[in-house]
């Protein structure tokens, strides 16, 4: 292995067995091939199959013919998935997907236990989010960037190939003679993502040589900073309550108030409210002070509203 490659699986260390979310892809093939070697024989694969391209199936007959040349238990999951209401199709496959190597892990493979799933993100895919983050305005979790590791629908999910640039995966498989599949949608300039990994980073990388480590290194701060505002939101919310009652919420300072109401949607709508939405609800939040006042601001998909003396959120259907 190259020094990053070896160093990274050096530290990961699951519970196996373990499953890995297999592409077909240059980097989940060197995941799933460098954990076969390192654990052989507790090791599964699954291949999510979106339908959202024509060579989808193509993706999948590799898939097999791999998997079966290295003696892995591999499972197909074929999902459609549909946006909510304010919800791109790229997130909404990307939740699709994440809910389907879950469920898979879980029940694939019963009297293994399978409970951890490996994903083949790597530091060019982390960097990418982390400049698309700052494109858009974020707050601490965009600019946090994926985690190495994170729970999900009952499983445990491993990013070990977050410190390992996409050039390293690619030159330890052809050292290896294996080849894998190259998206086509990857060379589509109309994706922002494409144009940061072909335009942007070059000139980055000529400017600044360390950009990888130093961003990385950034984001590690960011996501330190965003642990400590989601201790200081539960805090918050045990005080308040379940549901959280205006009154209680009134007393805390505007950018605790904020930081509280951020993470209970989060928990109760499964994604954060827009900062316009955010800003909305606080305001009105602060302006409830007679019994008759009513509260109705929309966020994630669905609806806050008032209910007697708290707050409800109640999904869109």
């Amino acid at each position: 292995m190259t020094a990053s490659v070896a160093a990274a699986l050096a530290g990961f260390a699951p519970r196996l067995p373990l499953a890995v979310a297999y592409s077909g892809g240059a980097d989940s093939t060197a995941l799933l091939l460098a954990c076969v070697e390192r654990w052989p024989g507790q090791v599964r694969a699954i291949h999510v199959h979106h339908g959202l391209q024509a060579a989808a199936d193509g993706f999948e007959h590799h898939c097999r013919e791999r998997c079966a040349q290295w003696a892995v238990p591999l499972v197909i999951c074929h999902v459609q998935a549909q946006p909510m209401p304010g919800q791109s199709p790229e997130d909404a496959a990307r939740h699709a997907r994440y809910k389907a190597l879950a469920e898979a892990a879980r029940t694939s493979w019963p009297a293994d236990g399978v409970l951890e799933v490996a994903v083949g993100q790597h530091a060019d895919d982390q960097i990418e989010t982390v400049l698309l983050a700052l494109s858009r305005g974020a707050g601490l979790p965009g600019l946090a960037g994926m985690p190495a590791c994170w729970d999900r629908h009952g499983v445990r999910f491993h990013r070990p190939w977050l410190g390992v640039a996409g050039e390293d995966l690619r030159a330890w498989l052809r050292a290896r003679g294996v080849d894998w599949i190259e998206d086509p949608t990857n060379a589509d300039a109309r994706y922002t993502r494409n144009r940061i990994r072909r335009e942007l980073l070059p000139a980055l990388q000529a400017c600044f040589p360390q950009i990888r480590s130093t961003l990385a290194r950034s984001a590690g701060h960011a996501a330190e900073a965003q642990r400590l505002l989601a201790e200081l939101a539960q805090q918050d919310l045990a005080a308040t309550g379940d549901p959280p009652r205006i009154k209680a919420l009134q007393q805390l300072s505007p950018e605790r108030r904020s930081n509280a109401l951020r993470h209970w949607l989060r928990q109760v709508a499964g994604r954060a409210p827009s900062s316009a939405q955010l800003g909305e609800l606080a305001s009105q939040i602060e302006a409830c002070r007679t019994r008759g006042h009513g509260i109705r601001v929309r966020a994630a998909a669905g609806f806050v509203e008032r209910e007697q003396d708290v707050l409800r959120y109640r999904p869109t259907l």
